[in-house]
């Protein structure tokens, strides 16, 4: 869903922390994107509303997406 809604890339899904979240101005943040610039970029309300069921349900701790993976992220 975030890479269709706010244009963000696999890589950069996978970089994605709750912090990066701006629900209030509606805002991600991509940090290290294409040539590691900065950016950011809109956080649909559909999106947001995915994020929130998303975090109450899993409760993330520092990526905002676990990966199977032990000790790593996607």
């Amino acid at each position: 869903m975030a890479t269709y809604s706010a244009g963000v890339r696999a890589s950069e899904v996978a970089a994605l922390k709750a912090e990066h979240i701006d629900s209030k101005q509606m805002l991600i943040k991509v940090e290290n994107g294409k040539r590691r610039k900065d950016r950011y970029t809109l956080l649909s309300e559909r999106f947001s509303q995915e994020l929130r069921h998303f975090y109450k349900t899993y409760r993330a701790e520092q990526w905002q997406f676990r990966s199977s993976h032990k000790g790593r992220r996607l």
